[in-house]
C-alpha cells in the first residue's frame, strides 16, 4: 500500500516498534478488550497404552520329512505347496524288498516255533523217565536247556518279524503333522538312502508365530515406569497382540505373547519376543513383515492436553495457562507419548489448570485474556477416535 506523502517514514517505524514492544510485553492497546481464548481444564485419567514393533511371521513348527528305510522312491502323493493333514501319505517307496523280508521273517518264526515244540516234547518225555531212574539227570538238563533256547529263538523270530513289518510300513512316508508342504526335494525314481535324504518340509501355520524385537532402551524405560507406578502392564505376558499387514489392515485374530528371551541380541540391541496367533484360514504366511501391536498396558492418573496447545520455544515446549488473575502464564512442560490428538504431559501441569488451546496468536506472557464460555468447561484430552493407537 502506498503511504500518503504527509506521513514520514520515521514515524511509521516508531509506530511499528511501539506496537511490537506492546505485543511482546503482553499488554493490550488502550481501550481494547482482552483477547478471547478457549481453554481446557486439566484432569487426570487412566489411558490405554499401546506399543508397536516391526515383526516377521514364522511357522510354529517346521518339520523335515525323511524316509526311515532305504529304497527307490516310487510315487509322490501330494501337491507341492498344498495343505496336508497329519498321517496323510506323502511318498511311497518300493515295498517289494520289504514284503520279501516279512515273508522271510515269518518263515523263520515258523521254524523257531517248530523247534520249540519239539524241545518241549522232549523235555516232557524225559521228566517221568528221570523220576523212574530210567534217564540221567544230564539228559534231562540238556532237554530243559534246549527248550529254553528254542523259546528264546521264537522271541527273536517275533522281533525280526515285527521289524520287517515296521520297515514295510515305513515305505509309506506320512505327514507327521498338519501344515503346508514345500517343494519335493527328491523326485520319483530316486534311490533314497533312509534318513540321510530330505524329501520335503512341512510348516505348521495354524497357529502361527510372530517374532519381533524390543529395543533395550525401551525395555528399560518400561521397567522403570512400571516400578515407579507410572505404567501398569498385564501380568504373565497378558498383552493382547494384534498384527497389522503391509496394507495397513489389521489381522482379524488376536494372540498372546508366549516367549521372551532373557538375552539381548548384541547385533541388534533388542530382546527377541514371540507371539502366537490363530491362523485358521492361512491368511498369514511365514516370512511376512508385519506391525505388531501390544495392547493391555495402562497409564494411571495421566494428564493430557491437545497437541495444538503445546508450543515450542527456545527452552523447550511450553503451554499458556490462565492464572487466577485471568492472565496468560507461560508454563514449561515435559511431554511424553502421543495419545490420539493429545500430548501426555509428564511434568509441568496439575489438575485444575486451565490451558489455552485457541486464540494463542493473540496471547503474550502476562497478557490479560478473556475465557470463552464454550471452552471453559471443555475437558482436557478428548478420547481418541475408536481404534486410534497411542503414538510414540
Amino acid at each position: 500500500m502506498k503511504l500518503p506523502s504527509s506521513v514520514s517514514l520515521p514515524l511509521v517505524l516508531v509506530a511499528a516498534i511501539t506496537l511490537g514492544g506492546c505485543n511482546r510485553a503482553g499488554s493490550q492497546p488502550a481501550g481494547m478488550p482482552p483477547p478471547e481464548v478457549s481453554v481446557v481444564e486439566v484432569t487426570a485419567r487412566t489411558l490405554p497404552v499401546t506399543y508397536e514393533y516391526v515383526g516377521q511371521t514364522a511357522g510354529s513348527r517346521d518339520v523335515e520329512v525323511r524316509a526311515r528305510v532305504t529304497g527307490i522312491l516310487l510315487k509322490r502323493n501330494f501337491r507341492e505347496g498344498a495343505s496336508v493333514t497329519r498321517g496323510q501319505s506323502l511318498f511311497n517307496i518300493d515295498p517289494a524288498p520289504f514284503r520279501i523280508a516279512v515273508q522271510r521273517a515269518e518263515a523263520e518264526l515258523a521254524g523257531a516255533e517248530a523247534r520249540l515244540d519239539q524241545a518241549q516234547r522232549n523235555a516232557a518225555r524225559l521228566k517221568p523217565l528221570l523220576e523212574a531212574k530210567a534217564a540221567s539227570q544230564k539228559d534231562f538238563d540238556d532237554a530243559f536247556a534246549a527248550e529254553r533256547v528254542a523259546a528264546a529263538d521264537v522271541k527273536l523270530a517275533h522281533a525280526r518279524l515285527a521289524e520287517a513289518r515296521l520297515n514295510l510300513d515305513y515305505t509309506r512316508v506320512e505327514a507327521p503333522l498338519a501344515g503346508i508342504t514345500s517343494r519335493a526335494v527328491s523326485s520319483e525314481g530316486t534311490l533314497v538312502s533312509g534318513p540321510d535324504v530330505l524329501l520335503t518340509t512341512i510348516t505348521q501355520i495354524d497357529p502361527i508365530w510372530v517374532r519381533f524385537g524390543i529395543p533395550e532402551r525401551e525395555h528399560l524405560a518400561i521397567r522403570k515406569a512400571v516400578a515407579s507406578g507410572a505404567l501398569r502392564v498385564p501380568g504373565n505376558g497378558g498383552f493382547e497382540v494384534a498384527v497389522r499387514l503391509s496394507d495397513g489392515a489389521e489381522f482379524e485374530r488376536k494372540g498372546r505373547l508366549d516367549f521372551s528371551d532373557v538375552r539381548v541380541n548384541t547385533a541388534t540391541g533388542t530382546t527377541e519376543t514371540r507371539a502366537e496367533l490363530p491362523n485358521p484360514r492361512g491368511v498369514l504366511k511365514p516370512g511376512q513383515f508385519v506391525r505388531v501391536v501390544l495392547r493391555g498396558a495402562t497409564r494411571p492418573d495421566a494428564i493430557v492436553v491437545p497437541q495444538r496447545a503445546v508450543l515450542e520455544g527456545p527452552k523447550g515446549k511450553f503451554v499458556y495457562v490462565v492464572d487466577a488473575q485471568s492472565k496468560a502464564e507461560v508454563r514449561p512442560v515435559e511431554v511424553g507419548d502421543w495419545h490420539g490428538d493429545d500430548w501426555v504431559i509428564q511434568q509441568g501441569l496439575k489438575r485444575g489448570d486451565r490451558v489455552i488451546v485457541a486464540g494463542l496468536l493473540r496471547v503474550g506472557p502476562g497478557a490479560p485474556v478473556r475465557v470463552a464460555a464454550a471452552g471453559a468447561a471443555e475437558p482436557a484430552g478428548k478420547p481418541p477416535a475408536a481404534g486410534a493407537p497411542a503414538k510414540k
